[in-house]
């Protein structure tokens, strides 16, 4: 899933960006454990050269609590690689002393397999003593919760999914404006009247494969799964059981649709569908050139739009319509989203957990969020600020995205899950390329499925 944006714009110099990140990459030195008075603190840098939203927004709050904190000092540790590569360098920076940091950015699909680990520090002591605690929203608090029942991130906001459409195709292709499916059958409809009437644009993106990582597994198949049940079970993972559902007749229903999107050429060409860099072709290249006709994608692309981002796109709020993902058939609920999103969490080697949390506790005061929330296009998690009217009307979109919160369904983000969503990735990949049938892509995800599970598998 992909990190998102701020309001500063003072973005770390390019020399000093640089050496921090080969201080990451490369474990060099004595460690986070070398200064008591200075705070490391790690996380994602956009592969996007033009995109500092993240390095922006906390080279602000490392103004802020320096000034607040006489003595102390902050040294931002950004790492720049796709998804797949961070959660590994991640890992492992985590395993020695020498190389933690004392705060780390974790994606909440990771999390529960970092805790299993060891690498993580329950936040439980620091939480009963921090009063905006409660004005997390519940289902926020539960992402960064592991089995044990102890909570070991503070959420940053989390995001919601839909279907972005380019209005100006929409108008060629005699499709209308207010444009609303009901079913998958009206999302492929819609995408081969563009392909006939709209030949020079691609009509339809579903991340797929290996190289887009969790974007594959959240943006595009569970957008697909979560759609095929009647909304009241999850079509994944069993709570009941505490086991792993194997690819029954939904989850060979979500491949064909994927198979139909690429076996039609509704999708970007094979090639550039299974680029590493698909995400950032969507959306600094095809969307704001009108290139793109449909987009199965995440609340956060905006942030890559905003004044200062390099693909600086004003007008996007005109040009694209939002509709929210039908459900297979139009069943109730009638529409599907998932959630995720991002913590802050302290390694359990960190030198200076202490000071890590008050960092933390300036990052998420009312104000610092909602200026977050805002700048990445992200959801508020914080009560007080989704109730504030000043983050309704700060960008198109949020209210749509907000609005549904009601309806999404969150990973069942367990140690296990990151082989599951490979395991996912790998099936898409099959019937993207044609390499494999459904019934072959959902057999090797069966397989791979009891591997990564240990066998706790219900079958289907």
């Amino acid at each position: 899933m992909p990190v998102r944006p701020t309001a500063v714009r003072t973005a770390l110099p390019a020399l000093l960006a640089a050496a921090l990140t080969a201080t990451a990459l490369t474990a060099c030195g004595s460690g986070s454990g070398s200064d008591p008075d200075t705070l490391k603190v790690s996380f994602k840098q956009s592969t996007d050269n033009s995109i500092k939203v993240m390095d922006e927004f906390l080279a602000g709050i490392k103004k802020q609590f320096e000034k607040e904190n006489p003595g102390k000092k902050v040294e931002l540790v950004p790492i720049k690689a796709p998804d797949s590569e961070y959660y590994t360098k991640v890992q492992q920076m985590l395993r020695s002393p020498k190389t933690a940091p004392d705060l780390v950015y974790e994606d909440t699909f990771l999390i529960n397999s970092d805790i299993t680990s060891g690498y993580l520090k329950p936040l439980d002591a620091y939480l009963a003593k921090w009063p905006d605690w409660s004005q997390f929203i519940d289902t926020a608090k539960t992402a960064a919760k592991a089995e044990d029942g102890k909570t070991y991130g503070v959420p940053d906001g989390t995001d919601t999914r839909g279907l972005w459409f380019d209005k100006g195709i929409f108008a060629k292709a005699g499709l209308p404006a207010d444009w609303q499916p009901k079913t998958w059958a009206e999302v492929l409809d819609a995408a081969r009247t563009i392909k006939k009437k709209v030949p020079d644009v691609t009509p339809l993106n579903v991340y797929t494969g290996k190289p887009a990582g969790e974007a594959a597994t959240m943006q595009g198949f569970e957008m697909l799964l979560y759609g095929t049940a009647d909304g009241t079970a999850d079509p994944l993972y069993d709570t009941a059981t505490k086991k792993w559902i194997a690819g029954g007749q939904g989850f060979k229903d979500a491949l064909s649709f994927v198979e139909t999107v690429y076996r039609e050429k509704l999708g970007p060409d094979v090639e550039t569908a299974l680029d590493p860099n698909i995400q950032t072709i969507i959306r600094g290249d095809l969307l704001p050139k009108g290139k793109l006709g449909i987009d199965l994608d995440g609340s956060w692309l905006p942030q890559d739009w905003l004044e200062g981002s390099g693909h600086e796109w004003p007008e996007w709020s005109q040009k694209l319509g939002l509709a929210y993902m039908p459900t297979q058939h139009g069943q109730a609920p009638g529409k599907v989203s998932m959630s995720g999103g991002w913590t802050w969490a302290i390694p359990s080697k960190a030198a200076n957990p202490d000071l890590a949390f008050d960092f933390i506790k300036t990052m998420q005061t009312k104000a610092n969020a909602q200026k977050w929330y805002v700048a990445n296009s992200g959801i508020a998690v914080r009560k007080d600020v989704a109730e504030d009217p000043a983050y309704a009307d700060a960008q198109p979109g949020i209210t749509f995205f907000t609005d549904l919160v009601a309806s999404t369904h969150y990973r069942p983000a367990y140690p296990a899950y990151p082989k599951v969503s490979t395991a996912i990735q790998e099936a898409m990949e099959g019937v993207t390329t044609g390499d494999m049938s459904v019934e072959e892509a959902a057999r090797a995800y069966d397989e791979e499925l009891k591997a990564a599970a240990d066998g706790k598998v219900i079958e289907k």
